[in-house]
C-alpha cells in the first residue's frame, strides 16, 4: 500500500469512528435535546484543545454475534485538553453506540485516562451517558466497573474528579460519580438509580416514572447526590469551568490566585443582620459582603439548606466557606446539613483550601425523626471533619452559638487557627429562654407573678452570656471585632496563616463516623 493510500485509509478509519453510532443515531441523540459526546468535550473545553487518545480501541467480546459487531471507539471519547487554561483529562461515553453501554474495552479506556490524570496530577472529568453494563460481556463489564470504582477510590483527594450525568446513569453505574468529588446534573436529562422503575414496579407494584425516580430535581433538592443543576447543558458546561477557577489541580498544589477586587458597592455588611435577636437574615450576603468582587460560588444550594457551603476569593486567594443558614430551621445542624458540611471541608482540606467559617446556630436539631436518623452519628462528621482538617481555619461567629453547635462550627476547641465574634454574638449552653427556665426554675414557679420573673431572669441570663465578651475574657475567641472589620481580619488571617504547618500523630488513617 502507498504512502497516499495510507493516509487515505487512515482518514477513512477515523471518519467511521468519529461518526460514532452513525447519522440516525446521532440525529436521535440531538431530537432528545442531548449533544454528542465530542460536541459536549468541545463544548467544556477551550477551543482546539482536545486530543483524543484510544480512538481505534475495540471490544474482544466473541459471544452473542459481538465479534461480527464493529462498535466505533467502543462507545467512549477519551483524551485531554484544557479549560480556561487549566488542563484537564476527560471522557465521554457516547449514547450513540451500543447505548454508551460499558464493556472491558470501554472501562480501560476510561482506566487509561484516570491514570494518566493521576500521573499528571491534573482534573478529571467524566460525562457519563450509558444504558449501563454491556449484557453481551457478562462479567467483564462488572469487572470493568470494579476498576473504576478502585481507581476512583485512589484518585480521592490526589486529583479533583468531577462527574457530568448528561443521560441515563443507573445501576453499579451510579457508584463512579458517586466516589467522586462533584457531580453534574442537568434537567430533563440526568437520570441517576440504582433500580429503574420496571424493577420497582415488578417488586414493590408502584409506578414511578425516571424523573420522579433519580431526575435532576431529585437528585439535587432530596437525595443530595448532586452538587450543581443546571438547566441546559451549556449551562452546565459554564458551572463546570467557573469550578475549575476556584481549585487546584492537585493536592500537591494550591488553587491559583487571581487579581484581589473589593467587595461590590451596595454589599453593607453592617446592615445585614437584623436587630431582633430571632429575626432571619440570608448568610450569602453576609459572604458576599465580605469576599473578592462579592463572588460566591456557592455547592449544592438546593440540599440541606440549612447550612450553605461554597467557594470564594479573599484577596485573590480561593476559600472555601462553610456558613449557618437562618433562613432554614433557624441554621440548625441536621442529619443532612451535617453530612453536607464534613463532605466539603475534607475535600477543602485535602486540597489546600483556607476554611471560613461564618456561625449563626441554635444548636442540632432536636426530635425522634432527627434522633432515629443517626443526628448522633452524622453530627460527628463535622466535628470529626473539622478537627481533621489541617489547612488554615477562621471562624466569625455573627450571633447565635449555642450548645454543641458552637462547638461543632469550628470553635477554637477543635483546632481553629482564629476565631472572632461580633458584638451581636451570643455564646452559650442554650438560648437565654431555656436556661432561665432551668437555672430559675424554683424562683419563676414560686413568684406572684411568674411570668415576669421569667422575663426578669431571661434579661439577666441575656446580659451575662449572650455576648461574646465571656468567652472572650477566657480566651475562646481572638478577637471582637466590627462587622465592618471582618474582611480586614480574615484577609490579615490568611496571610499570616499561609505558611500553616500542623503535625498529627502517625497514623494509617482515622475511622469517621461514616
Amino acid at each position: 500500500m502507498s504512502w497516499l493510500s495510507k493516509i487515505r485509509d487512515f482518514l477513512t478509519r477515523r471518519e467511521t469512528v468519529i461518526s460514532g453510532g452513525g447519522p440516525k443515531a446521532i440525529e436521535k441523540q440531538l431530537a432528545m435535546g442531548k449533544l454528542t459526546a465530542r460536541q459536549r468535550i468541545t463544548a467544556i473545553l477551550d477551543p482546539d484543545s482536545f486530543y483524543e487518545y484510544d480512538l481505534f480501541v475495540e471490544h474482544r467480546c466473541a459471544d452473542f454475534g459481538m465479534d461480527k459487531k464493529a462498535l466505533a471507539g467502543d462507545g467512549v471519547v477519551t483524551g485531554t485538553g484544557t479549560i480556561m487554561g487549566y488542563p484537564v483529562c476527560i471522557f465521554a461515553q457516547d449514547f450513540t453506540v451500543a447505548g454508551g453501554s460499558l464493556g472491558l474495552a470501554h472501562a480501560r479506556k476510561i482506566t487509561k485516562i484516570m491514570d494518566h490524570a493521576m500521573k499528571l496530577g491534573i482534573p478529571l472529568i467524566g460525562i457519563n451517558d450509558s444504558g449501563g453494563a454491556r449484557i453481551q460481556e457478562g462479567v467483564n463489564s462488572l469487572a470493568g466497573y470494579g476498576e473504576i470504582f478502585y481507581r476512583n477510590t485512589l484518585a480521592s483527594g490526589v486529583i479533583p474528579q468531577i462527574s457530568v450525568i448528561l443521560g441515563p446513569c443507573a445501576g453499579g453505574a451510579v457508584y463512579s460519580p458517586a466516589l467522586t468529588d462533584f457531580v453534574f446534573v442537568v434537567e430533563g436529562i440526568s437520570k441517576m438509580f440504582i433500580t429503574g422503575p420496571e424493577v420497582i414496579k415488578t417488586v414493590l407494584g408502584e409506578e414511578i416514572s425516571m424523573e420522579d425516580l433519580g431526575g435532576a430535581r431529585v437528585q439535587t433538592e432530596i437525595s443530595g447526590n448532586a452538587h450543581f443543576y443546571a438547566d441546559s447543558e451549556l449551562e452546565c458546561f459554564e458551572q463546570i469551568k467557573k469550578l475549575v477557577t476556584f481549585i487546584p489541580w492537585n493536592n500537591r498544589k494550591k488553587a491559583d490566585p487571581y487579581p484581589p477586587k473589593p467587595p461590590k458597592p451596595g454589599h453593607d455588611v453592617e446592615k445585614i443582620i437584623p436587630s431582633e435577636p430571632n429575626r432571619p437574615y440570608d448568610v450569602r450576603d453576609v459572604v458576599r459582603a465580605v469576599c473578592d468582587d462579592s463572588d460566591f460560588f456557592e455547592v449544592q444550594k438546593h440540599w440541606a439548606a440549612n447550612i450553605v457551603v461554597g467557594f470564594a476569593r479573599m484577596h485573590g486567594q480561593t476559600i472555601g466557606v462553610v456558613a449557618n443558614q437562618p433562613l432554614v430551621l433557624a441554621g440548625v445542624l441536621d442529619v443532612d446539613s451535617s453530612d453536607k458540611a464534613a463532605r466539603f471541608i475534607r475535600f477543602c482540606d485535602a486540597f489546600n483550601i483556607p476554611l471560613v467559617t461564618f456561625v449563626d446556630l441554635p444548636g442540632y436539631l432536636p426530635g425522634v425523626d432527627q434522633e432515629h436518623a443517626g443526628v448522633i452519628r452524622h453530627g460527628a462528621k463535622v466535628l470529626y471533619s473539622y478537627s481533621e482538617a489541617t489547612v488554615p481555619k477562621i471562624t466569625v461567629i455573627l450571633r447565635k452559638a449555642y450548645g454543641g453547635g458552637y462547638i461543632a462550627m469550628c470553635s477554637r476547641h477543635l483546632g481553629a487557627d482564629f476565631v472572632f465574634a461580633w458584638p451581636s454574638a451570643e455564646i452559650a449552653v442554650m438560648g437565654p429562654e431555656g436556661a432561665a427556665n432551668i437555672i430559675f426554675r424554683a424562683e419563676i414557679q414560686g413568684a406572684p407573678d411568674p411570668n415576669a420573673m421569667r422575663r426578669e431572669k431571661v434579661a439577666e441570663y441575656t446580659e451575662k452570656f449572650a455576648n461574646p465578651y465571656i468567652a472572650a475574657a477566657n480566651g475562646h475567641i481572638d478577637a471582637v471585632i466590627l462587622p465592618a472589620e471582618t474582611r480586614d481580619f480574615l484577609i490579615h488571617a490568611m496571610e499570616i496563616s499561609a505558611q500553616k504547618a500542623e503535625s498529627r500523630p502517625s497514623k494509617k488513617h482515622g475511622v469517621p463516623p461514616f
